[in-house]
C-alpha cells in the first residue's frame, strides 16, 4: 500500500515539472517574438544621416519622401506605385525637435486613405529601406527626393498649363505632357526672365514696383539644400541693387529666378509659361 502511494506521489510530481517545463518553453518563445515588434510609429523627426545630412524620418528613424509629381498637393503615387512606395500617415503625429506642428497636414487620397503631408508634399516610404538610415530611394526616376526641412527649392513634375488654359512644353510652345520644373518648397513655380543676361536682372525696376507681376525669388545666403535631382553647384545668389534697398535673389545656371504674380500660392500653378518672354527652370535650362 506505501509502496502504492509512493508510486502515486512520485508520477504527480513527474506531471507537475512537465507541465512547468512546458509552460516555461512557451514563456521563452513567446518573449522573443515580442521584442522583434519594431517600435510603434507615433511621428517625425530630424534624423542626421551620414550621407545626406539632416532628413525627416518617422520616429523610428526609417526615411521618408517627396514624389515631384505631387506638386499639387495630391497623391500621384497610387497602385503599383504604392508597392514601392507606401504612404506615411499618422494621425496627430509627435512633431520632432527642430519641425513646426503647423507644417504637417493630412489629405484624402483617390484610394480613400489618408496621407501626411509636409508644407504642402505628401510623405512617402522606400520599400527598400529595411533598416533605420537606409536612404535607397533618393533620385529614384529623377523624381523622388529625400524629405529634409530645409530645401532651398524643390523639383515638380508635372503637365505645364498657361494662363491661357493651354498646355505648354518645357521650351516655352504648345505642347503636351509633363515636365520637370523647379518650385519654392511650398511647390510655387520658378521663372527665369529669357531677356536677363548672366546673374543680372533686367526686369525688377529699382523701386520695386513691377513686383506684383513679377518678383524676385528672394534666397539668403548660404544656400539652403537642394535635391540631389539637381546640381547645387548650378545655384547661386545675385544681389539685386534698388533705390532704396537691395535683394537677394536666387540664380539657377546664372539665370535670376521669379515668382509670377498670376500664379498667386498655389502650389504647381504655371501659368506664367503663356508669357513669350518666360520660361520655367529645369536640368535642361541652357546656363547663361
Amino acid at each position: 500500500m506505501k509502496t502504492r502511494k509512493k508510486l502515486n506521489l512520485a508520477i504527480v510530481v513527474v506531471i507537475a515539472l512537465i507541465l512547468v517545463n512546458v509552460s516555461c518553453k512557451k514563456t521563452n518563445t513567446a518573449d522573443p517574438a515580442n521584442n522583434n515588434q519594431p517600435p510603434a510609429v507615433t511621428g517625425v523627426q530630424i534624423t542626421a544621416n551620414t550621407t545626406f545630412g539632416n532628413i525627416l524620418t518617422d520616429n523610428n528613424g526609417f526615411t521618408l519622401y517627396f514624389f515631384a509629381k505631387d506638386v499639387s498637393g495630391t497623391s500621384a503615387c497610387a497602385g503599383a506605385c504604392n508597392t514601392t512606395w507606401p504612404v506615411f500617415y499618422k494621425q496627430n503625429p509627435s512633431i520632432g525637435t527642430g519641425l513646426n506642428s503647423s507644417d504637417f497636414g493630412v489629405i484624402t487620397r483617390s484610394d480613400g486613405a489618408k496621407q501626411t503631408t509636409y508644407k504642402g508634399w505628401p510623405l512617402y516610404y522606400n520599400v527598400n529601406d529595411t533598416k533605420a538610415g537606409d536612404v535607397r530611394g533618393d533620385g529614384t526616376g529623377q523624381l523622388w527626393m529625400v524629405a529634409r526641412n530645409d530645401y532651398a527649392v524643390m523639383v515638380a513634375n508635372a503637365q505645364l498649363v498657361g494662363s491661357d488654359g493651354q498646355q505648354y512644353n518645357d521650351q516655352g510652345a504648345l505642347g503636351q505632357g509633363a515636365s520637370q520644373y523647379i518650385t519654392d518648397y511650398n511647390g510655387r513655380t520658378l521663372y527665369l526672365y529669357t531677356k536677363d543676361t548672366a546673374n543680372k536682372n533686367t526686369f525688377t525696376k529699382p523701386d520695386f514696383s513691377n513686383e506684383s507681376a513679377w518678383s524676385i525669388y528672394v534666397e539668403l545666403n548660404p544656400i539652403g539644400s537642394i535635391p540631389s535631382i539637381l546640381d547645387k553647384t548650378q545655384f547661386g545668389l545675385a544681389v539685386f541693387q534698388g533705390t532704396n534697398s537691395n535683394k537677394s535673389q536666387l540664380t539657377y545656371k546664372n539665370h535670376p529666378l521669379y515668382y509670377f504674380g498670376g500664379d498667386g500660392t498655389t502650389a504647381g500653378s504655371t501659368k506664367g509659361v503663356s508669357n513669350s518672354s518666360w520660361r520655367i527652370a529645369n536640368s535642361n535650362t541652357v546656363a547663361l
